[in-house]
């Protein structure tokens, strides 16, 4: 057994987590921090309508990233549990399976987005004011869209070997020179103040166009940084050309568990759609405006729980491959502990400050009054969502594709779109219908989710 496998299958459950799961979380809050500060200086430098055109464009680049989350977490579940059972060989096959899909995917995606970039903008919501600006940002992002598909895919399947820290620097990199490039792209000028030296420099003023590049050029080194680890010997994961041949049984292995996490970003892309376009009729652009820094804020909070379920599925997915269910069940119960914890820390955050975060993105005296009602509104019932986030990773890992796909669609489909549709049309509710239901979502769906894993867990113990 190598150093990695005896890891996963031995050490204890709870420091495990922690190894794991840290390196992750870090990776994604700073991840998350970057859709904040990109967010702050588009606003701050092309302005409250860019902005718009962001919350635009944001639900596209999610589609992106829903093909390559379901090759990567796909992907990671089925090596987890190879390297789980030993099986080395068909553990590279998976993975070069996984980096052919991402590539054949990236390239069908990037022509077909350029190819009908105005009706697909017009399609999640664009009016003609915010048109341009989401226009000028997407065109960019689709060209650079196989170096994030790739990097996004391969980082699932190092955290599924047990390498987390490398993961967390691919994020780690590639945000980081995305914030130092966000200013000197987007901006006309910058002052910086260092203790008692006080200049300014020539920025170069792209405006939304400016983010997007950044974020491409970022994205770029990234990939390069991934793609050395992969093939400087340092990875247990070894891709030699034969492993490139497609495999459809391991393929379809890896679309349909990876589906649920496909689903769900979809899921999120087609919320956008009746989201934006309600927005548009009940509230016009300032609420679409409002929602493009309330998500980031949402998208903010949600992030350290990801990267909490992040390290516990490859520990639930080895275990379980191992026949190890008592580590299974414990890796459970200390994810849900931790995601609800850090949930409610955030979620006080935001309630006790909800201007002052407002502000920061905009001036305007509107956006933050009416931003600051919003985000109370909106992340209400965020402190017991780490149930279900926890619950439909579970799931995943276990390789059970169909009642994680159901759980993965709960909250989003089930629940979100219907009372979309519903609340702005009874007893007046008009906008404010809107606003609640997320909180009426969030709630539906964690009850839900408490129902499938209770019985998952008796099925468990049943084993043990």
């Amino acid at each position: 057994m190598d150093k990695r496998s005896e890891m996963l299958g031995n050490e204890k459950v709870r420091s495990l987590l922690i190894k794991l799961s840290l390196p992750a979380t870090i990776g994604m809050i700073v991840n998350a921090l970057y859709n904040l500060v990109d967010t702050i200086f588009v606003g701050r430098g092309a302005g409250e309508l860019a902005i718009g055109g962001l919350a635009i464009a944001f639900p596209i680049q999610m589609v992106l990233m829903s093909f390559s989350l379901m090759i990567g977490i796909g992907s990671a579940s089925a090596l987890s549990r190879r390297l789980g059972a030993k099986k080395l060989e068909e553990a590279n096959l998976v993975a070069g399976n996984a980096f052919l899909a991402t590539i054949i995917l990236s390239a069908i995606l990037m022509v077909l987005g350029l190819t009908f970039i105005e009706p697909l903008l017009r399609l999640f919501g664009a009016s003609d004011t915010l048109l341009p600006y989401a226009k000028d940002y997407i065109s960019v992002i689709f060209l650079g869209s196989m170096f994030f598909s790739f990097a996004v895919a391969s980082n699932n399947l190092i955290r599924a070997e047990g390498n987390a820290k490398v993961a967390m620097y691919s994020m780690i990199i590639g945000t980081g020179l995305n914030i130092l490039l966000d200013p000197i792209f987007i901006m006309e000028e910058l002052s910086i103040n260092l203790f008692i030296l006080s200049f300014s420099i020539k920025g170069l003023d792209l405006g939304i166009r400016g983010a997007a590049l950044a974020t491409i050029i970022s994205q770029f080194i990234s990939f390069i940084y991934v793609l050395s680890y992969l093939y400087g010997g340092q990875s247990s994961i070894k891709v030699k050309l034969h492993h490139l041949k497609p495999n459809f049984n391991l393929l379809w292995e890896i679309f349909t568990v990876g589906s649920a996490s496909f689903a769900r970003q979809i899921a999120g892309s087609l919320v956008a759609i009746i989201l934006n376009n309600s927005l548009r009729i009940y509230g016009g652009d300032l609420s679409i405006i409002i929602f493009g820094i309330v998500n980031r804020l949402i998208m903010f909070l949600f992030m350290p729980m990801f990267g909490v379920v992040q390290g516990m599925q490859p520990i639930a997915g080895f275990n379980y491959g191992a026949k190890k269910i008592d580590r299974v069940m414990e890796v459970v119960k200390l994810s849900a502990i931790t995601t609800t914890v850090l949930a409610t820390f955030g979620f006080l955050i935001a309630q006790l400050f909800p201007s002052q975060i407002m502000s920061v993105f905009n001036d305007n005296p509107e956006l933050i009054r009416e931003g600051s009602k919003v985000i109370r509104i909106v992340i209400s019932m965020i402190p017991i969502l780490g149930i279900q986030i926890v619950g439909a990773t579970l799931f995943q890992s276990l390789g059970k594709a169909v009642p994680s796909l159901i759980l993965s669609l709960s909250r989003q489909v089930l629940f979100f779109i219907p009372l979309i549709l519903i609340l702005p049309r009874i007893y007046g509710l008009g906008l404010f219908g809107i606003w609640l239901a997320f909180p009426l979502a969030d709630l539906l769906s964690t009850i839900a989710t408490s129902l499938l894993l209770r019985i998952e867990i008796n099925k468990l113990k049943a084993e043990t």
